[in-house]
């Protein structure tokens, strides 16, 4: 479980990395929009924080 919160972690960082360089250059990147990518990257880092929260009461509780 630990793996699969690394990786969002990982992918809501690109996540960001595309909307602050598509925001900069004014383009969209694969047909998205930057705030379509700070969405994305914000969604991403919220549920990897839920999953590191609920690991922890879990190991608290058990």
């Amino acid at each position: 479980m630990r793996k699969l919160t690394r990786a969002l972690i990982l992918l809501s960082v690109v996540g960001f990395v595309l909307a602050v360089l598509g925001s900069f250059m004014g383009v969209t990147i694969l047909g998205i929009s930057p705030e379509g990518f700070s969405r994305g990257c914000t969604n991403l880092a919220l549920i990897a924080i839920a999953l590191l929260l609920a690991l922890d009461k879990e190991r608290s509780a058990g």
